[in-house]
């Protein structure tokens, strides 16, 4: 029982328990999002759909319109007076997406430790990015422009849902929970990402047998995406209740307006806690790298060891399903020798993880899958733990405010992996040494956090540490 039950009466004790438990679920909930919709299905979809827009171009204005080689790819589309490649408009997308996020996140942040109603604005979030998720299904034939509106805006609203997700956790666990509740939810998440991709490669593959094209297999993918995403939000928005108090709470307009003034406080105030500052700079370099690492593997697979597509899709099970015990596992060891500790072990195993990776011989696929389990192991619980954190090092009652400065970060350097990746790459024309460039981030994010005193970071924002650091 932790210190927390033993001040409360038993039935507040299980209420709290309940509203851990549905915390959980939204972990489960969202992760569909990131994992079937953007990894998977979305960025090939796109690219199709625009490449038949540029294809449509090419009929109507002659061949002299796109004289490249390989036309049906490299033809020219137009957006807001600029012209492009219909193969860039991934890239451009996510570049777009990413900077709208870092405008909108830490205004979001700071409304919502404003109002009253964080369980509010996690409805309004999710089921925003859920309704643009499914319809999605309705981009097809040439209208790649639909598909970009709505998935920037899903994606503004999976950001904002998780920047007022993750500020629930200091209200519903104690400092001696929390690594344990971050854990269990980030696992939860990786168990539920890695059932919706297998469903929805079931969806993908079989499509044939029950009649469907490939395009009416995919837009289906989207719609029960967001259908799963909008279900299973009912479980968290069921347990969650307000923690705050009214008084010191704003309602609507007011909460908007003051919101906007916190956020300007938050920015000038951030720089007293300078410790704070340092272990959310260190999380920003490891971070990159472990972002950077699950978006190349594909590539990485594909093209230096010449691994079949269906290798690599059982690679993504394997890495899904593995991350959900690795989950579990950093949060029973961190309650046996505290988060920092895990963290620091976590990211010494991303480092022979990558060292590896280097070794893995072409065209033998026992060697990546055995590889997928390594990066499995570390990928869920690293990024757990060091949102649990994270948390503790934030003054009270500004959760949501720090966590959207967390999630803008994470956002605003994810563009340093790829481009050393893909700098190494065509420098030495080896995607092996570009993997293993990669160290870099783990080590200097390893040496970084090693630097910093946790307690005295935890005491100094004014929260009580855990027994176990």
């Amino acid at each position: 029982m932790s210190v927390m039950d033993s001040d409360l009466a038993p039935d507040a004790a299980r209420r709290r328990r309940r509203e851990q438990r549905g915390w959980c679920w939204y972990d489960w909930a969202n992760s569909v999002f990131p994992t079937s919709v953007t990894t998977v299905f979305l960025s090939l979809y796109l690219t199709s759909v625009a490449t038949e827009a540029a294809k449509a171009d090419v009929a109507r204005n002659g061949p002299n319109a796109c004289p490249q080689d390989n036309a049906l790819v490299q033809c020219d589309i137009s957006a807001f007076g600029l012209v492009f490649p219909a193969g860039s408009l991934w890239g451009y997308l996510l570049s777009v997406a990413t900077v709208v996020q870092v405008v909108v996140l830490p205004i979001t942040g700071a409304i919502a430790d404003r109002t009253q109603s964080k369980r509010l604005m996690l409805a309004i979030f999710a089921f925003g990015g859920a309704a643009m998720t499914a319809l999605l299904a309705l981009v097809g034939g040439q209208n790649w422009q639909l598909g970009v509106v709505l998935f920037i805006i899903a994606n503004i609203c999976f950001g904002a849902s998780v920047v007022v997700y993750y500020s629930f956790l200091p209200e519903i666990a104690d400092v001696d929970e929390r690594d344990d509740v971050s854990t269990r939810g980030w696992a939860i998440g990786y168990l539920g990402s890695g059932a919706a991709l297998a469903m929805h490669l079931v969806i993908y593959l079989g499509h044939d047998s029950v009649g469907l094209s490939t395009e009416a297999a995919v837009r289906l993918i989207f719609l029960s995406s967001g259908v799963w995403w909008a279900v299973f939000t009912l479980l968290p928005l069921a347990a969650l209740r307000q923690h705050r108090n009214p008084e010191t709470t704003e309602r609507g307009a007011s909460a908007v307006t003051a919101g906007f003034k916190q956020l300007v406080t938050t920015f000038r105030e951030a720089k007293h806690f300078p410790l704070t500052l340092a272990f959310l700079g260190a999380y920003w370099i490891y971070t990159d790298g472990i972002s950077t690492v699950t978006q190349v593997s594909a590539q990485y697979g594909s093209l230096e060891l010449k691994l079949p597509q269906d290798s690599l899709i059982i690679t993504l099970l394997i890495v899904q399903f593995i991350a959900f015990v690795g989950g579990m596992l950093h949060g029973v060891v961190a309650r046996r020798i505290g988060a920092k500790k895990t963290i620091l072990i976590s990211l010494a195993t991303w480092l022979v993880v990558l060292v590896a990776a280097y070794f893995v011989q072409a065209g033998q696929d026992m060697q990546f899958y055995g590889l997928a389990v390594g990066i499995g192991l570390v990928l869920g619980g690293t990024n757990a733990l060091s949102r649990s954190l994270f948390s503790q090092m934030v003054p009270p009652g500004r959760e949501a405010e720090y966590f959207s400065l967390y999630e803008v970060g994470e956002r605003s350097t994810s563009w340093l992996g790829p481009l050393v990746f893909a700098g190494v790459g065509q420098a030495t024309g080896s995607f092996r040494l570009a993997i293993i460039s990669l160290v870099v981030f783990f080590a200097v994010g390893l040496v970084l956090v090693s630097l910093v005193p946790v307690r005295r970071a935890i005491e100094a924002v004014g929260n009580p540490a855990p027994k176990v650091l």
